[in-house]
């Protein structure tokens, strides 16, 4: 974090976080801002204010505090705690840091910098709806505040690194997850340190936890489907990103199904008489999870197509025979073979039975927001393999490319259902990685060979 611009313009040099040049730059931007002391279901309460007005009520009770004040001056304040604000979009000419390497494998966000996970027509939604634009935050809390109990949005991997302040986090593994929910598996604690019942939370006290103390400065790495506890141990200011790829997409299609059986039990009594019962369900699913099995299912099209032209360019740029063993290639392969496992438990789901749903390769291949996707996935793996190469940024993603390279019979494929991108990226993978590519040339095979129609 030593290079980062917010480790110098957002605090002083005795380690305090800098308010008042957050509040003079960046202070009309509307946040969400949680009261540490007030509960709404199984989240702090929260309520919208601007950066400015957030920071003035955190200057005015820190003032109160340290004050001789009586107690009665507190009575009725409380500690507010800004979360979730998300100022990569918001101030996207501010460089405030760079993503650490370890972390750039990112499908979540490179996705959401150009699509919306779920699109409603219902709501209206905008491109520019920053409450759902993307999973990059700025987090920043005085003393005392806290988040409570929980596992991250869509069981995705994250990441916080401290600008100022020190935090104490409380880690919960996967495998104790039963302890802490009731009998139902429906609620989990709330406040691992508030009086836990018993009779509610039989197994809480065999939890076993893991503590550590993150100071400024300093990054941690939260796993997926790790449950988690964090208190501000003084005035903190960090920079936190949820995202998934490869290695953590089945956390992802878990939680989905999970939910998806949840919500699909909570209105079992209406299906005899809905008339689209599974519509609704959907529904209910995007709004209590972020997005349904048409999104994800839409979301792991695009990334396969943009993981099977990534191959396509190295296998028909390339001039050496083992291309394939290159550590590049062997992540692209990486990331279809997961996608395909992932398909194919989708395919015991209604997703087998998708109508007016079908996404083709020359289509996709003319919208301007996957070419730009296709490019920052590149991009993304240029940084992660070959960190001193030069990156190419006149690459371009386009038909005529792929005719020269030979594989124009990619124009034609359709995907309509899990089944489909199954078997396209088996025979990606056969065509590409299995058959040898020198043995095609040497023969005079003008094209790779791919579904013609699925």
């Amino acid at each position: 974090m030593d290079d980062w611009r917010a480790c110098r313009d957002w605090v002083f040099d005795d380690g305090r976080p800098n308010l008042q040049f957050i509040s003079s730059n960046f202070g009309d931007s509307k946040v969400q801002v949680a009261d540490c002391g007030s509960r709404e279901f199984t989240e702090q309460k929260r309520f919208e204010m601007s950066v400015s007005e957030f920071i003035d009520q955190w200057l005015e009770f820190s003032l109160l505090e340290h004050g001789n004040h009586p107690p009665s001056k507190l009575k009725g304040k409380t500690l507010l705690y800004l979360k979730d604000w998300h100022f990569v979009k918001e101030y996207p000419e501010y460089t405030a840091y760079t993503t650490p390497l370890f972390f750039l494998d990112d499908w979540l966000n490179l996705y959401l910098d150009h699509y919306h996970m779920h699109e409603d027509p219902d709501t209206n939604q905008k491109r520019d709806d920053l409450r759902c634009s993307d999973y990059r935050f700025v987090y920043m809390g005085a003393k005392g505040t806290w988040t409570p109990f929980h596992a991250d949005v869509f069981r995705s991997y994250s990441w916080s690194a401290n600008v100022c302040g020190k935090k104490q986090w409380y880690f919960l593994s996967p495998g104790q997850r039963h302890l802490v929910f009731d009998r139902n598996m429906k609620s989990s604690v709330y406040d691992i340190f508030e009086e836990v019942s018993e009779t509610i939370f039989p197994n809480f006290k065999k939890t076993i936890w893991l503590e550590c103390t993150q100071d400024q400065n300093e990054i941690i790495f939260v796993p997926s489907g790790w449950f988690h506890q964090v208190h501000n141990l003084e005035d903190t200011i960090s920079i936190n990103h949820n995202w998934f790829n490869a290695y953590n997409l089945s956390w992802v299609w878990d939680l989905l199904l999970g939910d998806y059986k949840e919500a699909t039990e909570y209105i079992e009594d209406v299906k005899d008489i809905c008339d689209d019962f599974e519509g609704l369900c959907q529904r209910n699913l995007a709004a209590n999870t972020g997005m349904n099995f048409y999104d994800f299912f839409n979301f792991m099209v695009r990334f396969s197509f943009a993981n099977i032209l990534q191959l396509c360019h190295l296998a028909g740029s390339s001039a050496f025979a083992k291309w394939r063993s290159s550590c590049k290639a062997q992540h692209f392969i990486f990331n279809l073979e997961s996608t395909k496992d992932i398909a194919i438990k989708m395919k015991f789901t209604c997703l087998s039975e998708i109508h007016n749903f079908s996404l083709d390769f020359r289509s996709i291949l003319e919208e301007p927001a996957f070419l730009e996707l296709c490019f920052q996935l590149e991009r993304t793996g240029a940084f992660i393999h070959d960190q001193h190469a030069p990156i190419d940024n006149t690459k371009k993603y386009s038909m005529d490319d792929l005719v020269d390279l030979g594989f124009c019979n990619l124009f034609s494929t359709v995907v309509c259902n899990p089944e489909d991108l199954v078997i396209l990226i088996d025979r990606t993978l056969q065509n590409l990685i299995i058959l040898p590519w020198e043995r095609s040339r040497m023969a005079g095979v003008n094209e790779i060979e791919f579904p013609a129609s699925l």
